[in-house]
């Protein structure tokens, strides 16, 4: 009950907080287009904006003219902050900037499908669209994985390179395509922490026999050092955790994790999490329905997307620091990082992970041979950008 008291209080504080965090039914039509994204804003302007679309026609300005109902699914709480606000921010930015022809009801994990089900439920037609962690898709094929998160992977910024244009966006059509979806970069909370155990962890022994919520490759990771990896949805963990079914868990970060509560019943919190280093949220629609949109149409699912992906990314980056602060300081809990030597053999078995799971099938293979080239590229530029100015900023500080 404790838990639910704390979401349901962070929610409630959502209505009334800063400028980041209000409603977009508070934005108007042309306040979103400035705030689309990095990708597609001329897209949306010449849609909705009465441009003349491909046949060359002119459009009454900002309207679509067919009238659409539409299901969304979520992995998600309902109004869990971050995740399920943004959720509902996304749904209000699509029908703003269609003038309210293209309406989408937005379904919390449990409402109408279960919160790992959203895949299936889009892929057949019983909703129209989902959000959620393609990783969780895994089952169906191990590619998934790299349209959300893999230990050792990209940041936040590095995935969405590849996926716009590194040829991440073909590969997930293709991937995705086969099972009548199509998918969208739409949210991503960046590095995540390590998680909260309930005993010390100084060596790489100290994962024998632990039970840990982790899904996805980071999971098979710690279960190669002796683990038993759990996948439960956000809202099972609490209790699974206060209960000593599960030994440790992660979930995403300060922010998220201060409202789940988990801070009350253990006090160890590590960091860096090298399981999901950027994890990408996506929006997916039912491919049948996808290709049943007029150009408008699709430019306004696709610009939304794009702003989602950047605004939500924000609002972690935003709010981690402060509530990150409150654990520490009103809390008592004990920030630790995992030791050099810790890192270095996560990362040898993360190495192994990924390469056996490209193994699996033609397709895999071509999704982890990309990903892998824009991640060394990356990496190569991070060096001697971000990661060379973060450390000489650090020496100003030190």
């Amino acid at each position: 009950m404790q838990k639910k008291t704390v979401i349901k209080n962070i929610g409630k504080g959502n209505k009334s907080g800063s400028a980041a965090e209000q409603p977009a039914k508070a934005l108007s039509r042309r306040s979103l287009l400035r705030g689309a994204g990095l990708a597609g804003a001329a897209t949306l302007v010449a849609a909705c904006d009465g441009s003349k679309d491909q046949t060359g026609a002119s459009g009454a300005p900002g309207l679509v003219s067919k009238q659409r109902k539409l299901k969304m699914v979520t992995a998600w709480p309902k109004n869990f902050p971050g995740l399920g606000t943004g959720v509902e921010r996304l749904a209000k930015r699509i029908e703003t900037l269609s003038d309210g022809a293209m309406q989408v009801k937005v379904y919390a994990a449990g409402e109408l499908v279960g919160a790992l089900d959203g895949f299936d439920a889009v892929s057949e037609g019983k909703a129209d669209m989902y959000h959620a962690a393609e990783y969780y898709w895994q089952g169906k094929s191990p590619a998934f994985n790299f349209f959300a998160a893999v230990p050792m992977g990209m940041l936040a910024s590095e995935i969405t390179a590849w996926v716009r244009f590194g040829g991440g966006q073909e590969l997930w059509d293709e991937l995705s395509g086969r099972f009548n979806v199509k998918a969208f970069l739409a949210g991503n909370t960046g590095v995540q922490m390590g998680g909260w155990y309930k005993k010390d962890i100084n060596s790489i022994a100290d994962f024998q026999g632990l039970r840990i919520r982790m899904p996805g490759l980071g999971g098979e990771v710690l279960k190669r050092l002796g683990a038993t990896p759990v996948t439960k949805q956000g809202g099972e963990i609490f209790q699974a955790l206060s209960q000593g079914n599960i030994d440790a868990t992660e979930w995403i970060g300060p922010w998220n994790d201060l409202a789940f509560g988990f801070h009350t019943i253990v006090k160890n919190y590590y960091y860096p999490g090298f399981h999901e280093p950027g994890s990408a949220l996506s929006l997916g629609l039912n491919k049948d329905l996808w290709e049943d949109m007029s150009p408008k149409e699709k430019a306004i699912i696709e610009a939304s997307a794009a702003a989602e992906n950047d605004i939500m990314f924000a609002e972690f980056n935003a709010s981690n620091g402060r509530a990150l602060d409150t654990l520490i300081k009103d809390h008592g809990v004990h920030l630790k990082r995992f030791n050099d030597d810790i890192m270095a053999q996560l990362a040898k078995v993360s190495a192994e992970v990924l390469a056996d799971a490209a193994r699996s099938d033609e397709l895999t293979k071509r999704v982890f041979d990309s990903f892998s080239i824009s991640r060394a590229s990356s990496m190569r530029w991070g060096a001697i950008s971000e990661q060379a100015f973060a450390h000489a900023r650090s020496l100003a500080e030190a």
